[in-house]
């Protein structure tokens, strides 16, 4: 929902003010600065700038770094032409701009602005405003750099790609907090917001050339990153609440974690895009109906495809130790992999493995006993599972039939499925939601069905044992999905010495539903030195023509 606070009636009061007194200065009519959009074109008229730079003030977020750099412009008629004049009038345009108005000096623009004599600062500031103005609006609407922190996507996706990430595929969201830092997520240091929360737009996207289809590798906000402890960001909030009570958590008491006694510290609630982002494959689309059996997913009844590089858990036996050797050359690379467990004159093993890696692992006359890690049905995990009820006893191998909600769809509700759905209807959908007894009330309402208002998406890591993932929270709601994983430019392994870092054979693939393209590596290296040289031969026969031209 848009929000308006005191603070932004504030800042547009004092901007609207400052450029009323600063057009009537400049010649024009002071009312003009109460027209939007109408104003920017008077005073960009004024300042004798390209009119076509109103469309950068309308670029949600953009804009507000454009009202600042237009600001430190109008600087310049102020006599505020030092560097650091500017910077200052256009941090502080809400501030400058009443007093640029309001105070005894005249608007006196240069005959000809671009010829005053700018000093090195000067130009180091305009050419990186400019620079993060153009930047801002690829990554916002276009394409993301993105790095893969996690396991949860091997061997597709592994530790250390760094991928482009398309916006423009399902379309791009207009920025709900477009006042930022720019290219910072969530926080700065010591966990200071990068945002300002005065200012909030509602969803809004601009529509892509292609929907979310099954397989997709997909980047979207944390369904369950809308409340967050400060000093832990795994497990997340809810699954601390769920392991150990909302009041422990809350008032911050030690929890005993894996990685020892943690204090969870202040909660901290973040708007829908400052979420941490996450990476998953989609398995499940709007409509479908999910189900995992013995490890394998089934949608709609039939079996789905297991991408050729995803991996799965076994306990290996071995007649003696493994050599280090075979972890390297089969690629095994999830942490504690080497180690080991003795008894009798067998080892034991629990390895993570590809289709690849577990057939020629069968081959080392060592090796005893392969046997893939399955949950049964009988092991329930009601704490840790979705939808965290008794009625659903639900594990990561047997999970389901779960049906997907979808746009426009109606559902039968009762108290039964209503675990499946509530967070839907009332966290995703914003709606009331109370039980009392067996009648649910939506909004006030008695409620026996719900229609859904959005499409929602279930999404698995292709580390089907190392993923934490719609098995764990639920469902991804549209309005939380960012793009679509497209290109890995670079892949970089972490812990090994320099000459083993890069792996070559994923520089500039392309992320598809089976897996990965072939690299594109030594055709983009010569595109990228032809585009080169032709630039480079191109400029230098323009600086030889305007050389032998003769002076005026």
């Amino acid at each position: 929902m848009f929000q308006v606070k005191p603070i932004l009636l504030i800042i547009i009061v004092a901007t609207v003010a400052g450029l009323w007194k600063i057009f009537e200065k400049a010649g024009e009519k002071g009312w003009k600065a109460l027209i939007p959009i109408y104003n920017y074109y008077i005073w960009l008229k004024i300042l004798k700038r390209p009119w076509w730079w109103i469309f950068i003030f309308l670029i949600p977020g953009v804009g507000f770094m454009m009202l600042m750099v237009v600001s430190a412009i109008t600087g310049v008629a102020f006599k505020k032409r030092n560097a650091w004049e500017m910077l200052i009038s256009g941090i502080l345009f809400f501030v400058y701009l009443p007093y640029f108005g309001w105070g005894k000096e005249q608007f006196q623009l240069p005959d000809d602005i671009k010829k005053i004599k700018q000093s090195v600062a000067h130009e180091w500031m305009e050419a990186i405003v400019f620079a993060v103005l153009a930047a801002t609006i690829i990554r916002t609407f276009f394409i993301e750099a993105y790095t893969i922190p996690t396991p949860s996507e091997e061997k597709t996706l592994m530790v250390g790609d760094y991928l482009f990430v398309s916006k423009a595929s399902y379309g791009a969201r207009i920025p709900m907090t477009p006042i930022s830092f720019p290219f910072a997520h969530a926080t700065l240091i010591n966990n200071i917001n990068s945002y300002v929360e005065w200012l909030e737009f509602p969803y809004i996207r601009i529509p892509g050339y292609t929907k979310v289809q099954r397989h997709d590798a997909v980047v979207f906000n944390f369904p369950e990153g809308d409340t967050v402890c400060s000093n832990m960001d795994n497990p997340s909030y809810y699954a601390l609440v769920r392991l150990y009570g909302k009041e422990a958590v809350m008032s911050n008491q030690p929890i005993r974690t894996m990685s020892g006694l943690q204090y969870p510290g202040p909660i901290i609630v973040r708007p829908l895009d400052r979420e941490e982002n996450y990476i998953k494959r989609c398995i499940g689309t709007p409509g479908d109906t999910l189900s995992v059996v013995q490890s394998q997913v089934y949608i709609n009844g039939q079996k789905d495809i297991v991408p050729e590089e995803s991996q799965m858990r076994y306990d290996v036996r071995t007649r003696e130790p493994l050599d280090p050797s075979v972890f390297k050359k089969l690629d095994i690379t999830d942490d504690g992999s080497t180690e080991y467990q003795q008894s009798g004159n067998f080892y034991f093993y629990t390895l993570s493995l590809t289709k690849a890696s577990l057939k020629a692992l069968k081959d080392y006359s060592s090796v005893d006993t392969i046997v893939a890690e399955i949950y049964s049905k009988g092991q329930p995990d009601t704490k840790e599972i979705f939808p965290f009820s008794s009625r659903y006893p639900w594990n990561v191998d047997n999970f389901g039939p779960l049906w997907i909600p979808k746009e426009g769809a109606t559902v039968k509700l009762d108290t039964s499925n209503l675990p499946l759905y509530k967070r839907a209807i009332t966290a995703f959908e914003h709606n009331t939601l109370e039980v009392k007894g067996a009648t649910i009330y939506i909004n006030g309402a008695v409620a026996n069905s719900y229609t859904f208002k959005m499409n929602y998406y279930f999404m698995m890591g292709d580390n089907r044992h190392n993923s934490v993932d719609s098995r764990y929270w639920g469902f991804v709601p549209e309005d939380h999905v960012v793009g679509k994983a497209s290109f890995i430019w670079m892949s970089l392994k972490e812990n090994v010495p320099f000459a083993q870092k890069f792996r070559v054979k994923r520089f500039f693939t392309f992320v598809n539903p089976e897996g990965l393209s072939r690299s594109y590596l030594f055709p983009g290296l010569l595109v990228i030195i032809l585009a080169f040289l032709y630039f480079n031969i191109k400029n230098k026969r323009m600086e030889k023509k305007n050389s032998i031209q003769p002076k005026k």
